[in-house]
C-alpha cells in the first residue's frame, strides 16, 4: 500500500499484480477483518516518511 501511496504522490503509475495481491488480502482479511486498516495507516506513514512528510525527519 505504501508503494500505491507513494506513487500516487509522485505521478507514478505502478506495474501491479492484481490476482497476487488481492489474493493476499482476502486471505488476510478472512482471518482479520481489521487488517487493512492497521495496513493502511502504517502504509501511508511510510509514504508520507518516504516523501519528506513525516513528523520524525
Amino acid at each position: 500500500m505504501s508503494c500505491a501511496f507513494t506513487c500516487a504522490a509522485l505521478g507514478i503509475v505502478p506495474t501491479v499484480r492484481h490476482v497476487d495481491y488481492i489474493g493476499a488480502w482476502l486471505t488476510l482479511l478472512k482471518e482479520d477483518e481489521k487488517a487493512i486498516f492497521r495496513a493502511a495507516s502504517g502504509a501511508s506513514k511510510a509514504a508520507d516518511f518516504l516523501l519528506g512528510k513525516g513528523e520524525d525527519q
